[in-house]
């Protein structure tokens, strides 16, 4: 996050090495067993870059537009919840549409949701917005973290519609998941001129060492 953002991100030191956090809406409980850090009477959850691809990039340098503590977020593949529950941390006044179609995962996602007040679980296919066109409202921000071959037209879609003309959005590519067959940086270089038709500024950002073969693509100014 942008120096000067949202209070509830904070960078600080765990065990000799820096990490970040984020101030904990359920105080006392660890969501995945990450390790929980008091820092100035409050209680912050480590976000762990190897288990969440926005930590991930923030480590590597990523520098996020702010996320005010009343935005609204869709974030499409939200899998169990465990980036969900680091936003939800931070936009503790807003609202995150979580995305996810797998009934494996599902249960976990509800189960954060109902010890969370700002989470509403979408129960369906992130390739069919049109599905859950009149349960989604604007957003301040889309994230996806979806590994299909057509990852970036789901983005796309789901942006098109969802996105406002304000906001900011972005995609976890998982090279392997496009194409097996090409070099990672190729896929990487091939999905940032396509989305350079779509945004006006598009900043990638690879995730090494935590995540292999994956890229962050940060999207600005909506066309």
């Amino acid at each position: 996050m942008q120096k000067g953002s949202n209070p509830r991100v904070k960078q600080t030191m765990l065990k000799g090495k820096k990490v970040f956090a984020t101030e904990s809406l359920a105080p006392g409980k660890s969501v995945y067993g990450e390790s929980l850090i008091s820092l100035n009477g409050k209680e912050y959850r480590e976000w762990v870059p190897f288990r969440s691809k926005i930590a991930a990039g923030l480590m590597n340098g990523l520098r996020m537009p702010e996320l005010s503590m009343d935005s609204v977020v869709l974030y499409l593949g939200a899998a169990s919840g465990t980036t969900v529950s680091h936003i939800s941390d931070i936009v503790s006044n807003g609202l995150i549409f979580a995305v996810e179609v797998s009934p494996h995962v599902t249960y976990s996602l509800i189960s954060l949701a109902e010890a969370r007040g700002n989470i509403v679980p979408v129960l369906e296919d992130a390739n069919k917005p049109e599905e859950y066109f009149n349960t989604v409202i604007a957003s301040d921000f889309v994230f996806q973290d979806i590994a299909q071959k057509n990852q970036v037209e789901i983005f796309l879609k789901n942006c098109r519609l969802f996105l406002k003309q304000s906001g900011f959005a972005m995609i976890s590519i998982k090279a392997r998941s496009i194409d097996i067959s090409k070099k990672p940086r190729r896929i990487f270089e091939e999905v940032r001129k396509e989305l350079e038709q779509r945004f006006r500024e598009v900043k990638p950002c690879t995730l090494e060492p935590f995540q292999k073969d994956h890229c962050l693509f940060l999207c600005l100014g909506r066309e």
